[in-house]
């Protein structure tokens, strides 16, 4: 399972997020298994987070007349 959450995109992640939110807060869940779906929670949190830095590097790089990515200045 835990190569899983690395080759989910985010938009899936999201949902697998989503559906264990849903089965915790439905208190219907054994205590061993809301901690595992706890635990998985935050894995999937973790890999949608490092997703979503990576995303905002990449945004926040351009290419200079060279070619190579430097960070994105705004110059007034």
């Amino acid at each position: 399972m835990a190569n899983k959450e690395k080759e989910l995109s985010f938009e899936e992640a999201i949902k697998e997020l989503e559906i264990i939110v849903k089965d915790l807060e439905s208190g219907n869940v054994e205590l061993d298994d809301a901690i595992n779906k706890f635990n998985q929670a935050m894995k999937l949190a973790n890999n949608c987070n490092e997703k979503l830095k990576n995303a905002e590097e990449s945004i926040n790089k351009i290419l200079n007349k060279d070619g190579n990515l430097e960070d994105f200045k705004i110059e007034e």
